[in-house]
């Protein structure tokens, strides 16, 4: 599978080539501040199935947490289009929203930190949801 996304302003582009590993959606307290307050819808592909083709991201990554994630977002337009867990380390945490076509997210295969949930997110029923992040198999 070949997927291709981008930022807002079109400056920083990117390639995604191979399948979804993942499809999901985290309602923590942080995805909350980088969604502007809806949990963050995501897919997650193998690192190296995932490059930039126009453009380099600025990244963040908050120096005062024991392990925190890095955030690639634009520095023109501000889109924030891709996240690097600890969590989950090899895998890219892509923004459905930045994808070109974002229709090949259908539903999340899980629903995690649901523990930090609002009242107004909506969580899909029959998909397994974890309080905060799924057990490591």
């Amino acid at each position: 599978m070949k997927l291709e996304g981008g930022c807002y302003c079109g400056n920083v582009r990117y390639a995604i080539d191979g399948d979804i590993a993942f499809k999901g959606e985290c309602c923590c307290r942080e995805c909350q501040y980088i969604s502007g307050g809806n949990p963050n819808i995501v897919v997650g592909v193998p690192e190296p199935m995932f490059s930039y083709t126009k453009g380099e991201p600025k990244k963040y990554k908050r120096d005062d947490l024991e392990n925190p994630v890095s955030r690639d977002f634009c520095a023109d337009c501000g889109t924030h289009m891709l996240t690097w867990a600890p969590a989950a380390a090899g895998i890219a945490i892509v923004k459905v929203g930045t994808l070109d076509d974002p229709s090949v997210y259908d539903k999340p295969d899980h629903v995690i930190w649901i523990g930090e949930a609002q009242a107004f997110h909506h969580i899909p029923e029959g998909v397994p949801t974890f309080e905060g992040f799924p057990p490591r198999e």
